[in-house]
């Protein structure tokens, strides 16, 4: 079985602490579906593209426990903190 990642580029975050915020109540759920953060933040540099003040891979077992991660109430629950705070785009793909 393919395992599946999470892909987040940030465009744009207007609220550091609403990050913070995301962040902590959105690790449990990521957990609780064997998601493993490969890349959370650190340095980047863009060489084509947007200029993303921060990227996120997060690695799934497989792609319907990555989707089902995201369906969640918990997760839903940490994203909604996001809204009107940070522009993102986040893709869910499966590896080779």
């Amino acid at each position: 079985m393919m395992k599946a990642y999470w892909v987040c580029i940030y465009d744009k975050i207007d609220n550091l602490e609403k990050l913070r915020e995301y962040a902590s109540k959105a690790k449990p759920a990521v957990e609780k579906f064997s998601g493993k953060f490969l890349v959370r933040g650190g340095k980047n540099r863009t060489n084509e593209g947007i200029d993303s003040p921060r990227i996120v891979v997060v690695e799934f077992p497989n792609y319907n426990t990555a989707l089902g991660c995201y369906d969640s109430k918990e997760y839903k629950d940490a994203h909604n903190i996001l809204e009107g705070h940070v522009i993102r785009h986040h893709q869910i793909v499966e590896g080779i």
